[in-house]
């Protein structure tokens, strides 16, 4: 049984022509002097809103929870918003391959964020993509996009600059909370979405390696690793199960109902901002909220 697959709505969509005249963006045509920024998806649009604020027009290609950055293909509004933006936002790591694609042949010499560069991170084979949920990267890419928009334009550097000391200190506070969840609990993930949230809070993901690798991969998952994944469960050995909402199979069903039954919490979480949020520390916090819940001490 092949596990991954995303919710109906999310597909595939024709390539487009790549030019910088390709038809209306819906998307890169501010006024009032904004800078015109693109990012990939809107977790990392919602970062640059909040360091650029009314000073910055911004654009994200995957900008609802029906879009997947795994397999959406760019349309010719995705090429003429990056091909007019004065600022590229991204993941990078393969995570958003298709952004990675238009800037390559209509972005080319723009300034540009990619998470993964500014990171510091070594790539491996295990190399966690999602790196939106890596906090202390996503305070580089803030102060990242602050240094460059003022680079835009000076006059407003102070005010960047501002805003990103007062996101990171946000950030500060939700690694703080996350921190303050108690030791030693334990999960399964029904995909690491979301690991580097449990990291920062010394919380262990028990999935099987097997199990996440498959996902990831998007192959069928290996009998033994289901079997195992199931037990732990069952027969309540973590404390809670963690649920990308945003891919729902037969297999995350069953893992759900197994869960209720056996009053495990479950902890849903996301790759895409949910629908009606735009703020990012918002997001991250009803998460950590979550979990903190799931995972206190009874």
């Amino acid at each position: 049984m092949t596990v991954r697959f995303r919710w109906a709505g999310v597909a595939a969509l024709a390539m487009a022509a790549v030019t910088a005249t390709a038809c209306g963006s819906g998307s890169a045509a501010p006024a009032d002097g904004k800078i015109k920024v693109v990012a990939s998806t809107d977790v990392w649009g919602s970062v640059v809103k909040a360091v650029g604020g009314e000073d910055v027009a911004v654009t994200s290609i995957i900008d609802d929870p029906t879009k997947d950055p795994h397999d959406y293909e760019v349309k010719p509004a995705d090429t003429a918003a990056v091909a007019g933006a004065q600022l590229l936002v991204s993941n990078g790591i393969g995570y958003d391959e298709f952004f990675t694609k238009a800037v390559s042949t209509v972005g080319k010499g723009k300034p540009s964020v990619v998470a993964f560069e500014v990171s510091g991170k070594q790539q491996t084979a295990d190399t966690n993509e999602h790196l939106f949920y890596d906090l202390p990267t996503v305070k580089k890419v803030a102060d990242k996009i602050a240094a460059d928009l003022g680079g835009i334009d000076s006059t407003k550097k102070a005010a960047f600059d501002a805003n990103a000391k007062a996101f990171d200190t946000k950030i500060d506070g939700l690694i703080a909370r996350i921190g303050q969840i108690p030791p030693g609990r334990k999960v399964v993930v029904t995909e690491p979405v979301a690991n580097y949230l449990l990291t920062a809070g010394t919380i262990t993901d028990a999935t099987p390696k097997a199990f996440e690798e498959a996902v990831e991969a998007g192959t069928d998952i290996p009998v033994a690793a289901v079997a195992e994944a199931t037990a732990l469960i069952t027969d309540r050995k973590v404390d809670a199960l963690v649920n990308n909402a945003q891919t729902e199979t037969d297999l995350t069903n069953q893992l759900k109902a197994k869960a209720a039954a056996a009053s495990i919490p479950v902890v849903d979480v996301t790759e895409t901002l949910p629908a009606g949020t735009t703020d990012y520390v918002g997001w991250i916090g009803k998460e950590v909220d979550a979990l903190s819940k799931a995972l206190a001490k009874q």
